[in-house]
């Protein structure tokens, strides 16, 4: 019938689900993060990376197009091996992204690193335009004033953005222009930073408290350590799957989805918002609506995303 939308095909609707599983994931493995007792930040972050690396390498060359990821990241080292160095500083950024996903709910900062996730897509669009020189449309304008608006207000009546906040809003974009300057922006180049990182994580498992002579595996604990390394590579194989299917302006829209978890995981750990709060909140949360309904307004205008810019937990 004449003017009639066709509904949503199957791969776009496999690639929502995807999506939102994905995010909530990232929001479980920040909730177990906040429930373990008697875990540091540094140990649950090295058993994440050797669990999800002992997940991820073997996938990879499993998996047909994580085969054809590994091969194209191979070739684009040997033809230019000067990159490696932005890959290991890649790595190195990305870590401690990582290691703050697991510290915060850990010790009571898990609203700040919550507002650092809503900082980051508004940041990535003055990435853009100032690095890359992408042209912003009026409604992404907006949106930044917006943020900028609720940023003032943090800094007026909270005495300014928490380390946390910053560390994450800036510290994300950062290791993205790295990752997009060396060319590394799969799957298997993050299995690669995940390996750089490979013996600093077994130094803090070996040193922790727990090490390999600690509680049996039925320990709670450690269980719920092992979840946080089994979701992490789960939670990476379906976000990657849904970029490869969804159009880039829905893939950004359903990325914001994230960081309302992550502040509902931060109120369920107990954590308080504050009245004055609400001040830094409201802006950021129109700047974020502007956002999506720029983004839902391209979507069928926008090619298949080949890259994903999202956050990697």
């Amino acid at each position: 019938m004449t003017g009639t939308k066709k509904p949503p095909s199957g791969n776009t609707l496999r690639g929502v689900l995807a999506s939102l599983v994905a995010s909530g994931l990232f929001a479980a493995i920040f909730l177990l993060a906040g429930i373990l007792t008697g875990w540091g930040a540094e140990e649950v972050f090295g058993w994440r990376v050797i669990l999800t690396l002992a997940i991820l390498v073997p996938a990879l060359f499993i998996i047909p197009w994580g085969r054809g990821m590994v091969r194209e990241l191979l070739a684009r080292l040997r033809a230019h091996p000067a990159r490696l160095p932005l890959g290991i500083l890649g790595s190195g950024l990305v870590g401690v992204q990582l290691w703050l996903f697991m510290w915060a709910p850990i010790n009571g900062m898990a609203i700040s690193v919550s507002l650092g996730y809503f900082l980051l897509p508004l940041v990535m669009v003055l990435v853009g335009r100032v690095i890359f020189g992408e042209r912003l449309s009026s409604a992404q304008w907006i949106a930044v004033a917006f943020a900028g608006v609720g940023v003032l207000f943090e800094a007026l009546f909270a005495g300014g953005l928490a380390w946390p906040t910053l560390m994450v809003a800036l510290g994300y974009p950062l290791y993205f222009v790295m990752r997009r300057m060396a060319g590394f922006e799969s799957l298997a180049a993050f299995a690669l930073e995940l390996l750089i990182l490979l013996p600093a994580a077994v130094y803090f498992v070996l040193a922790g408290p727990h090490g390999i002579t600690g509680p049996p595996l039925i320990n709670t604990g450690f269980l719920a350590t092992a979840a946080i390394g089994v979701l992490g590579a789960l939670a990476m194989f379906l976000f990657l799957g849904a970029s490869k299917v969804l159009p880039l302006s829905l893939f950004g829209l359903l990325g914001y989805v994230e960081p309302v978890l992550l502040l509902a995981v931060a109120l369920i750990l107990g954590e308080k918002v504050l009245a004055t709060d609400a001040l830094t909140y409201i802006p950021l949360f129109l700047a974020l609506l502007v956002l999506a309904a720029d983004g839902y307004r391209s979507t069928r205008r926008q090619p298949r995303l080949r890259g994903s810019h999202r956050n990697p937990e």
